[in-house]
């Protein structure tokens, strides 16, 4: 007897890649996605017994510090894991293998992984690589991930040509890997194998790796470039089911976006954009696998939710250690130090003029204009900006890169010519002749940056600009009315804005009272830098702007340009 649409009673996972028939990668506004029903029929069924490894396998257990992917390859335009027996999600043994390997001395990799002979013969090695497996049942929770490319249309212009996509990937699994051996070995060889293995998660494993997937809770050895301290709170995204999740490749994202506008007033677009992904990784041509690995693991995390109906938003509020890595050796020391200097340069840079994340190009508002909120229709205002600032003494003492209003400008020298260093070790001469035509290219005649010192948090003056007039007419003396709200330079709904404001928080080093030999302690104060980042485009609307900037003595000066 014929069963009636037999066709839509396949589960998705066994349908071909067509419209209509299964696309878990598609978002289509106002439709729910087929992940979110590709992955309830996946757990539905897969097995909830951890996976058992013989008895002759040695095993370690180790958590990952937000999601982990390896793609599968088995669906058109789709990135899920790869799924073995019982539907368990599983990390390949010849993956494994691979990146154990790269952790090795060349010795350890001819006797614990294989060695080419003459004549083509191969020699194996001595370990088995059995893979990773789930440890327990927590790995069916929030498998529905979304990947948003935006590089472009942040730095670049308005056309915003790539949408989001879904992706299914495990959140924050703990994966048990398995290795045996063909031969006898001490318990201190064993040590030494598990001590390569450490090695090699360190770095990530699985794919998206360069965007903070795969990398373990703990640091676990590495070549660390920059580590610190930060805090911080805003917009958090919001997943296909509607949850909020705080998502780590924040900071990559910023530093990439900031690498980008420096390396873009400096020289051409083509080297701009192949240095950005010698740094971060890029998928043109061949592929690049990025000199950068980034692992952030949150020592607090809050999310909750703001506003209401339509305008509801899940946030975040986050503290934690960030952490970049270097994936491979560089040829020299001194690239090696280079490379340093400028993700620290660049995580400062980041931290002073914005912050990481959804509406990092404004100050929270909750914070610097809750006002706005006052008076609205059951709190159906829109959540806008967010607040980032650096958290512990250490953090606090050597991070802060400003402590004076007039260090600012100084201090972005120094980020740009740290980034000069760094192009030219990587055989590009600077020229700021050949910058590129890009909206937010970091160049003198392209961008100024302007400050002022507010006493507290109710002292921002700038953020009243983005939601009504900085002047008011005065008909009487023929001065029109000055605005920039809802116009090309503050951004609107699809349009990426010309000006970032950031509440930046002072932190001053004062001396221990009646210890005259102690050394000064970070001490955080009201106060803030008010700082204005505006990349004209020489219209008539802002060339307004910037003259009504300078006719304020007493208010904001221009801390950098020309």
């Amino acid at each position: 007897m014929p069963i009636h649409d037999a066709a839509k009673k396949v589960p998705l996972l066994f349908r071909a890649q067509i419209d209509g028939r299964c696309q878990p990668h598609r978002i289509i506004k106002g439709q729910k996605s087929d992940a979110i029903q590709w992955a309830d029929e996946w757990v539905d069924k897969a097995d909830s017994d951890v996976r058992e490894f013989g008895a002759e396998v040695k095993t370690r257990a180790f958590t990952l510090s937000w999601r982990f992917v390896t793609n599968g390859g088995q669906d058109d335009g789709t990135i899920r894991p790869v799924i073995g027996a019982k539907g368990l999600p599983f990390y390949p043994g010849s993956s494994m293998k691979g990146v154990f390997r790269r952790a090795c001395t060349p010795q350890q990799a001819e006797r614990y992984c294989g060695k080419s002979l003459s004549g083509g013969d191969y020699e194996p090695g001595i370990l088995r690589f059995h893979g990773g497996y789930p440890a327990d049942d927590n790995w069916k929770q929030n498998l529905v991930d979304i990947v948003h490319p935006q590089q472009d249309w942040q730095v670049k212009n308005d056309d915003k040509d790539k949408g989001a996509f879904a992706q299914i990937s495990l959140y924050k699994p703990k994966l048990r890997f398995g290795i045996s051996s063909s031969i006898p070995l001490a318990d201190e060889e064993w040590k030494t194998i598990w001590e390569i293995w450490k090695q090699a998660l360190s770095t990530g494993i699985g794919c998206r790796v360069c965007a903070g997937y795969g990398q373990p809770d703990k640091f676990l050895g590495g070549d660390i470039l920059y580590r610190t301290q930060l805090r911080g709170q805003g917009q958090a995204a919001k997943l296909l089911d509607g949850t909020g999740e705080f998502r780590p490749n924040i900071f990559r994202a910023s530093l990439r976006g900031h690498a980008l506008r420096l390396f873009g007033g400096m020289t051409d677009e083509n080297s701009a954009n192949r240095l950005v992904d010698e740094l971060f990784g890029g998928v043109q041509g061949q592929g690049t696998v990025g000199l950068l690995s980034m692992n952030f693991r949150d020592s607090s995390l809050i999310l909750s939710s703001f506003s209401r109906g339509a305008f509801a938003q899940p946030t975040y509020e986050v503290e934690g250690e960030l952490s970049w890595l270097l994936t491979q050796k560089l040829p020299s020391t001194q690239q090696q130090e280079a490379l340093a200097k400028l993700v620290k340069a660049l995580t400062r840079f980041a931290m002073l003029l914005g912050g990481f994340g959804k509406s990092w190009r404004r100050a929270d508002h909750r914070l610097f204009f809750p006002e706005y909120y006052e008076g609205a229709n059951e709190g159906r205002k829109p959540l806008i900006g967010c607040h980032w600032q650096w958290s512990g003494e250490r953090s606090l003492r050597f991070d802060v890169p400003v402590r004076k209003l007039d260090s600012v400008g100084s201090f972005i020298e120094e980020v740009r010519q740290i980034a000069r260093e760094w192009i030219q070790l990587r055989g590009i001469i600077p020229n700021s002749a050949q910058c590129t035509p890009w909206r937010e290219a970091w160049h003198p005649d392209n961008v100024q940056v302007w400050g002022r010192l507010a006493n507290d948090a109710e002292d921002c003056e700038a953020i009243r600009w983005l939601h009504s007039p900085y002047r008011e007419a005065i008909p009487t003396a023929k001065i029109a009315e000055g605005s920039i709200y809802c116009s090309h330079i503050t951004g609107q709904v699809g349009q990426v804005g010309r000006l970032w404001h950031r509440m930046f928080p002072v932190v001053r080093l004062v001396k221990i009272p009646h210890e005259p030999d102690s050394k000064p302690i970070p001490k955080q104060t009201h106060q803030y830098f008010e700082l204005l980042t505006f990349f004209s485009d020489r219209s008539p609307k802002s060339a307004d702007f910037l003259n009504f900037l300078q006719s304020q003595p007493n208010s904001f000066q221009q801390l950098w340009s020309h």
